[in-house]
């Protein structure tokens, strides 16, 4: 065989794209491989390439644990809209229902939704025939909807494929398994599968984008734990506290007292002595996470160097607090928090050399079987709250055009109120944000709020037992739409979400992003 015959393809390649490529093929472990047997063939890692450009791009998931209440929500307004909530919703011990539009503000009363007033009107483009209002708590979004920042997603839930509710009473259509459980629709949501799975949506982008990075480490980050969103084939989740880097062994650097103690256990953890597959992935871990935590050591920016905060401690930081709804005492913001520490890895995205990521954040108190108006009222000012403080850094920042941050949930809830609360239901509305984001509208469509029988059944086709939704819009849509932004090819978007060509290729994303 001829010298010529045997050059690598990389051979064809300018010397400075060779090398750039190797440092790449190494950043994801496979610097190793020969080049026949890459993990990523060069014709992938091209198109990668060209996908991701020179721009920054940025995912941020946000979830709301336990199973947001859509209908309190983002609410329809018009006469017969509301008068089918109002009727559902009044039937309850502690009344669910929220003040009409224009109703005043009592902040002497101690019924929350008396002490907040009105729901807050907002104005979509294209309204489809309704008006629509917004939780009183929701002040920060709603004044981003009103100013183009931020859009609606009417009616997001996990479909297999079209599904009327003709066909889910019949029995005759496709609906996915194991729904109205928390665990498994929390991970059908994130992976588009039951409790169990092993690999997110978020982290599946994050595989397509490791090679348009120069430092691979930090393209998929969560500073809410361990998340199956974030989770990839090749991309591994970085977790990030809310305070910056998490340090191996001591938290002050020195192990009693000693800075080389400290060394030496990080070095004795991530070093694997026997041939173990757990040891050598224990060890992997650990040696990753040490050098994670040196990199963002020097790199991220204090707590008070930026737009994003004006302290370093975080439960006084006057932009991280906001007020309890209920009660009007000011309180530090978890999710808040954690977005800072999302824009603070953004604002140090050219010294990690990151041109793509996937942020996860999440916060709870959604699961409002019980005193939902206190409670719902709470979660919705923190998200409120914490979506404005956000867009307000990004925007000082100056990057608020390549992030975008959407909301996620378990599902949504039941029109229909148990007493006190409202029980588990299937589809709901989601928030988009950002700059890149054409806001101001809603996107899918509008559900019709039926009247009730008074046994659980509405006279709606998109209301089914007790009032749950029923989807009209599938996540693999709504996900589809913001991996196309990201520069995602129509090929590999129906790799990643493989239930996406039950729909037409026109169904197959929105509009909400240029």
């Amino acid at each position: 065989m001829s010298s010529s015959s045997a050059k690598s393809p990389l051979d064809a390649l300018p010397r400075t794209t060779r090398r750039e490529l190797l440092k790449r093929f190494g950043a994801m472990g496979l610097a190793g491989s020969t080049a026949g047997g890459l993990g990523l063939n060069l014709a992938a890692m091209s198109q990668a390439s060209a996908a991701v450009g020179s721009s920054y791009r940025a995912l941020v998931c946000v979830f709301l644990y336990g199973g947001n209440d859509a209908y309190n929500t983002v609410l329809a307004t018009d006469s017969a809209s509301w008068a089918n909530y109002a009727t559902a919703r009044s039937a309850s011990n502690n009344a669910l229902v929220l003040g009409a539009a224009g109703t005043p503000a009592d902040p002497t009363s101690t019924a929350v939704h008396t002490r907040l007033g009105g729901v807050l009107p907002i104005t979509p483009a294209h309204a489809q025939g309704r008006t629509l209002a917004l939780h009183p708590a929701m002040t920060e979004v709603a004044a981003l909807f009103n100013k183009g920042r931020a859009g609606v997603v009417a009616n997001v839930g996990p479909l297999v494929a079209p599904l009327t509710k003709a066909q889910y009473l019949a029995g005759t259509g496709q609906k996915p398994v194991k729904l109205f459980s928390h665990n498994d629709q929390q991970s059908t949501w994130q992976s588009l599968a039951t409790e169990g799975a092993t690999a997110g949506w978020g982290g599946r982008m994050a595989d397509q984008l490791l090679s348009g990075n120069g430092d691979s480490m930090f393209t998929a980050t969560s500073i809410y734990g361990n998340a199956v969103w974030l989770a990839g084939q090749q991309a591994r989740a970085y977790q990030l506290s809310q305070g910056g880097a998490i340090r191996i062994g001591s938290s002050s650097g020195a192990a009693f007292g000693s800075t080389t103690v400290q060394q030496k256990l990080v070095s004795l953890m991530s070093s694997a002595r026997n041939n173990s597959v757990l040891e050598r992935e224990y060890a992997a871990t650990v040696g990753r996470s040490a050098t994670a935590e040196g990199t963002l050591r020097n790199a991220l920016p204090a707590m008070d160097a930026g737009p994003w905060g004006s302290s370093t401690n975080q439960t006084t930081d006057a932009l991280l607090l906001h007020a309890n709804p209920s009660t009007g005492a000011m309180a530090v913001n978890p999710l808040a928090q954690q977005l800072q520490a999302v824009a603070r890895m953004i604002a140090a995205r050219q010294t990690l050399g990151v041109s793509r990521q996937v942020f996860f954040v999440g916060i709870g108190g959604f699961d409002t079987h019980d005193t939902q108006p206190d409670r719902h009222a709470l979660a919705l000012a923190r998200l409120s709250h914490g979506l404005g403080y956000f867009d307000k850094a990004l925007q000082a920042m100056g990057v608020d055009d390549g992030v975008t941050t959407f909301t996620a949930s378990d599902f949504g809830r039941n029109l229909s109120s148990n007493g006190d609360g409202v029980d588990h239901g299937w589809g709901a509305h989601h928030f988009v944000m950002g700059g890149a984001v054409r806001g101001g509208d809603v996107y899918g469509t509008l559900p019709v709020y039926g009247k009730s029988s008074g046994n659980g059944v509405f006279d709606s086709p998109d209301q089914l037992s007790q009032g749950a939704l029923l989807p009209s819009m599938p996540v693999e849509r709504y996900a589809a739409t913001m991996g196309r932004w990201l520069g995602l090819s129509d090929a590999q978007l129906l790799d990643m979400l493989p239930r996406l060509g039950n729909w037409s290729a026109a169904d197959r994303t929105l509009g909400f992003l240029g």
